[in-house]
């Protein structure tokens, strides 16, 4: 395998990367791919604690801050940035200077594959479907020769993934963890399950799925939401952190029905490297 695979997971708040992709981020990190996070938020108002024990938004950031460091360091993941932008309101963020920041770690780091959340933010998340829509669109300005010049290279991804969940790993979740629910403009907005024709990629993370609890655990801040997982038996976990489902969005080197099971089928070669992928 050329040793210049890299993928770059682009999320919203800490702990988006253990619970949404701890086990891709263990495996192609343990399989010698290159990996790194970009999170937008500090997840500084997200406390799950007694409201009257909330220690601010400040405090909190920090803190979630080096759960995320922590767990990264188990999951293997090389490179960790934070893009400081305020916990709940990223969809309220300027957008050409979100993307522009974007644009500035893809044309530094050069990842042929790159994960984000799916349009739908998998419950209706606003931070989770602005990360998704502009990471989407940073991928498409990185390429693009004529934009922020002074930001690099251009580069271009090779395949762009959104991590999704079918109905069958939905109730699993919620078997444990409840219903995710949130309210957003009076609006009731929940998990948005994929249809299982749907999903083009099942990646097997089962040999992985206690590093990926591990990874969990340190986020400390918010485990009275996971305290039920700790309990759980193993096979439970399993079910868990064993398999990811996601959706090739686009993809330069492969498509098709046919079922993937490597986010790097086409680029094992690298003659399949596309122009301005890899490292210059």
């Amino acid at each position: 395998m050329p040793d210049s695979l890299k993928l770059m997971c682009i999320l919203a708040h800490p702990d988006d990367e253990s619970l949404g992709l701890g086990g891709i981020l263990a495996s192609y990190a343990a399989d010698g791919v290159k990996t790194s996070l970009v999170t937008a938020t500090r997840g500084e108002r997200g406390w799950t604690g007694p409201a009257d024990e909330y220690p601010g938004p400040e405090a909190l950031g920090q803190l979630r801050t080096a759960e995320l460091k922590e767990a990264a360091i188990i999951l293997g993941i090389q490179e960790v940035a934070f893009l400081d932008y305020m916990d709940g309101d990223l969809d309220q963020a300027d957008p050409a200077e979100l993307i522009t920041s974007l644009v500035a770690h893809l044309r530094r780091l050069r990842p042929q594959v790159v994960i984000t959340f799916d349009p739908n933010g998998a419950y209706g998340h606003p931070d989770h479907i602005a990360i998704s829509q502009s990471a989407t669109a940073a991928i498409v300005a990185a390429a693009a020769g004529t934009y922020r010049p002074e930001l690099g290279l251009p580069h271009t991804v090779s395949k762009l993934y959104f991590m999704v969940s079918t109905r069958a790993s939905t109730m699993a979740y919620q078997s444990v963890m409840g219903e995710l629910l949130m309210h957003v403009d009076g609006v009731e907005r929940r998990e948005v399950p994929w249809e299982e024709w749907a999903v083009t990629t099942i990646i097997d993370t089962r040999a992985y799925w206690s590093q990926v609890w591990q990874a969990v655990s340190c986020h400390r801040s918010q485990l009275s939401a996971f305290e039920e997982l700790g309990q759980l038996p193993d096979e439970r976990q399993i079910e868990l952190w064993g398999t990811h489902h996601l959706y090739r969005a686009f993809s330069l080197v492969n498509g098709g029905r046919q079922l993937e099971t490597d986010l790097f089928t086409g680029l094992r070669n690298d003659s399949h490297l596309p122009a301005g992928g890899g490292t210059p």
